[in-house]
């Protein structure tokens, strides 16, 4: 059985996931840790729990979801994974730091990348990559259709979508990947998106404003 904890990160209020099943192997989806602080937290728990880190996932690029990989990275020397669409928004991670005014570590660029229908296992559990651009052209959600849930970043939100009022996002293509490769799930997947509360594909379907166009 699959474990999913979540941490609450950064002035953005990133969430970050810690996902795990019975055999401890762990998986640590979008650390957005800023702070010292913030990196034990998550350290904690894993220590805490006797948790065997194999891998980090970055949804997409944007400096909010990426900021504490060099921390995990160094930490448990474990690879990063994303999509190669957005390995530009992680070069430009500085700037993008510069102009929210924030302070952040060096942050590192990806060892591998993902791609649609990628299949990654660890422990007992598997999950299926969707690419899901829109927000970012990297946008990537993992899949578990055993467990029934989906990580989706800022793609799909309860009640709303990821922004497309920002660089290499676009309206159109965030829609149709909502519709193509999120909405063809079962109603009961419950939804984990980059921000805020959970919500499920049934509720999308048929309460999300963005979506009844």
């Amino acid at each position: 059985m699959v474990s999913i904890k979540i941490f609450v990160f950064n002035p953005f209020q990133v969430n970050t996931y810690l996902i795990f099943d019975e055999t401890f192997e762990l998986i640590i989806i979008d650390p957005g840790c800023q702070t010292t602080d913030e990196a034990k937290i998550i350290t904690s728990f894993i220590d805490n729990n006797n948790l065997t880190p194999k891998a980090i996932f970055h949804t997409h690029g944007h400096i909010d979801h990426i900021m504490g990989n060099k921390f995990i990275k160094d930490r448990y020397n474990i690879p990063i994974f994303a999509n190669e669409y957005d390995k530009k928004h992680m070069e430009e991670a500085e700037t993008q730091a510069l102009y929210f005014g924030i302070d952040v570590e060096e942050i590192y660029l990806p060892d591998k990348f993902l791609s649609d229908n990628d299949l990654f296992q660890f422990g007992n559990t598997t999950l299926k990559v969707l690419h899901i651009p829109g927000h970012s052209p990297g946008s990537i959600g993992f899949y578990c259709e055993k467990e029934k849930f989906v990580i989706t970043g800022d793609v799909l939100f309860y009640q709303t979508i990821g922004r497309t009022d920002i660089p290499y996002s676009d309206y159109d293509t965030i829609i149709n990947s909502i519709k193509t490769k999120l909405l063809v799930l079962p109603d009961n997947t419950k939804v984990f998106p980059g921000h805020g509360r959970d919500t499920t594909i049934k509720n999308e379907k048929t309460s999300n404003p963005y979506l009844s166009e």
